[in-house]
Parts: structure tokens; sequence; C-alpha cells
């Protein structure tokens, strides 16, 4: 029972310090998945698991280890950000693997790519035939960035001459239930606004929407709690063999 409750205290413990290095280490290690960002996130996970489980030494050496990692990834992140060459060695640099529809077979070599692994790339991309490309840059963390070829790109209303008209994002104004008074002030708009559109769609509290919108062109989208979806075909219509 001790050493039970030794690891649920020290589980806590590893948890918040994990949480608030998470925070403090940023988005980039998420967005930016280098092979470096992947070695040093499953290391650090180690060492919170360690710290947790492992009851044959104190906790404060575990504990200083894991924030000894943090503060190095820290530094690297700083040195990262000030010297662009630092970050070339360290991050790496994009490779273009196809240029003017052309294939780098130098590029992939040293990359240890083979033309199979460059397919699947594209293929996640939606391209399935290599003359479609005109250059495809292989990133950093790893993802491919394609450019197809001008006659193989979708058509914009801009290729068209079409007018359009500006979409903007649409602001929250319920969420789950619970009226976002901040994003209705930011609108101008108020509650008493909100609670005579919701009648007008036969809701007569905020707490059984699910999620409401504003648009941009002023139209208020509702998600209800229970979805009233209209039966347009009756079931006795369908009626067995006789």
């Amino acid at each position: 029972m001790d050493q039970a409750l030794v690891v649920v205290v020290r589980g806590i413990i590893a948890f918040t310090s994990l949480l608030i290095f998470a925070r403090v280490l940023g988005k980039q290690q998420i967005s930016q998945l280098t092979f470096f960002e992947y070695v040093l996130g499953i290391t650090i996970g180690s060492m919170a698991a360690s710290l947790t489980t492992d009851l044959r030494a104190p906790a404060w050496p575990h504990w200083v280890g894991l924030l000894t990692w943090v503060l190095a990834a820290l530094a690297v992140q700083w040195v990262t950000l000030k010297w662009r060459y630092a970050a070339k060695y360290i991050d790496g640099e994009p490779t273009v693997v196809i240029m003017n529809g052309q294939v780098m077979e130098k590029a992939l070599r040293t990359l240890r790519y083979r033309l199979s692994d460059l397919l699947e790339l594209l293929r996640t991309k939606g391209v399935f035939d290599l003359s479609e490309v005109e250059f495809a840059v292989l990133e950093a963390n790893g993802s491919l960035s394609v450019l197809r070829k001008s006659q193989h790109q979708p058509l914009t209303p801009k290729d068209l001459n079409l007018p359009t008209s500006y979409k903007g994002v649409s602001t929250e104004l319920i969420y789950d239930g619970v009226v976002v008074d901040q994003n209705l002030e930011q609108v101008g708009l108020d509650r008493s606004w909100l609670e005579a559109e919701l009648k007008k769609q036969g809701i007569q509290s905020p707490e059984e929407v699910f999620a409401a919108t504003l648009e941009t062109s002023g139209k208020l989208y509702v998600d209800r709690y229970r979805d009233r979806v209209k039966r347009l075909v009756d079931a006795s219509d369908f009626k067995g063999p006789s």
C-alpha cells in the first residue's frame, strides 16, 4: 500500500512536470517533428516513466535528469532561432527531390530514399503520376511538399475571372451549451440578440445548443444536442412481397 501511494505521488509529480515542460517547449515540438524532436520526446517520456515507477532510486535524480533534458532542448531551440547555420545542421534542410519534372536521383541516394518511398509520399498528396509534378520538396520534418504542373492544377475562380466574396472565419458564440460572452462583445452583439435568434429556430435556451457560430455573412449556425433528422421516407412505404 505504501508503494502504491508513492507511485501515485511520483506519478502526479511526473505528470505535472511534463505538462509544464510541454507548455514551455511550445508547439514547435509537435508542428515540426524532426528526428531529433522525435527522439527528444521519447527520451523525456521515458524519464517521466522512470520517475513514476522506479522505486529503487529516489525521485529527485530522475526529476533533475528530466529538467536537464528540457533545458537542453530549450537551449537548442534558442540556438536554432538565433543562428541559421546551426539550424541547418541541427534540424536539417529541405531537399528538392523533383525539379522541373525530373527526379533527382542523387538527392534520393543522399537521403537514403527509394523511388517507391517517393511514390508513396506522392500518393498521400493525391498524385499518382510522376508526369504531373513540377517540383517536390522533402521537408526537414519528413513531409513532402508538391507543386503540380500548371496544366494539372485545379481551376480557381481567378482562372475563370469569377468574382468572389469575402469568406473569413466564423465566430463561436455557444460552446457545449455555454454562451461565450467575450466573443459576443467582440462582434458587437449581446445575449438578448442571441436569445432572440435562437427563439426564431424554436430554441428556448442556449443550454439546448451544442454549438453556435456567427458566420461572416451575419447568419447564425446552430447545432443542437439532439439533432432533428427529417424523415424523408416513411418506413411503412416499404412493404414486403405480397
